[in-house]
């Protein structure tokens, strides 16, 4: 989760990749009338959004076996629409200066969010809540980088709302991700054209 520019869709992409789970960019569900209103410089409200969250709600609900969604949820009543098909729903944020996301966005090509709208995307972000499960980190720090920390702060129960279990939600440990550092161990010890296979575990999903 996180504004426009913060990098959601390639730190998706990556972490997809290492735990070995489908991806998704929440951009591609917007409606033709949403992505127009957007380039035209407008940024969208609550109704615009509201069959959109939907839309991405029933596509966790059909992927709960693990999924990576690249998604804004800038709102906790977003988020909520969210965890309503996908309870066990993990939250890595994305988080930055609007600066930096302005710089990003603005050399962005063939996109259909234009810079202009950075700033009303800060206006409308409410950061992680204590009792919502997920992680914010700098989107400074580079996608890899980003990965590994989120996938050591889950595995070490550092997400927010560690308990998680007063609703029948898993704690944050209890969720299998990969050992980095073995993997990566494996890696290096892995014969040149022999490619090791990423983990099967779920993050912005239920495993």
């Amino acid at each position: 989760m996180g504004v426009t520019g913060s990098g959601k869709t390639t730190v998706g992409l990556l972490l997809a990749h290492q735990l070995g789970v489908p991806f998704a960019d929440a951009d591609d569900f917007h409606s033709p009338e949403t992505k127009a209103k957007m380039a035209g410089g407008h940024p969208l409200d609550d109704a615009d959004r509201a069959p959109w969250l939907l839309r991405l709600a029933d596509w966790l609900a059909d992927h709960s076996d693990g999924c990576v969604l690249a998604c804004s949820a800038l709102k906790r009543k977003y988020r909520d629409v969210l965890r309503s098909q996908a309870q066990r729903l993990v939250f890595l944020h994305l988080t930055g200066a609007p600066a930096v996301a302005s710089e990003r966005v603005a050399h962005r090509r063939n996109h259909y969010m234009p810079a202009s709208l950075v700033d009303s995307q800060y206006a409308d972000l409410e950061p992680l809540q204590p009792d919502e499960f997920g992680v914010p980190i700098d989107f400074t720090l580079g996608p890899e980088r980003i990965v590994q920390r989120f996938l050591e702060q889950i595995q070490a129960g550092r997400g927010h709302d560690e308990q998680f279990d007063a609703g029948g939600q898993p704690r944050a440990s209890d969720i299998p991700v990969p050992d980095i550092r073995a993997e990566q161990s494996k890696a290096d010890r892995t014969p040149a054209g022999d490619a090791a296979k990423p983990g099967g575990t779920s993050a912005g999903g239920r495993k």
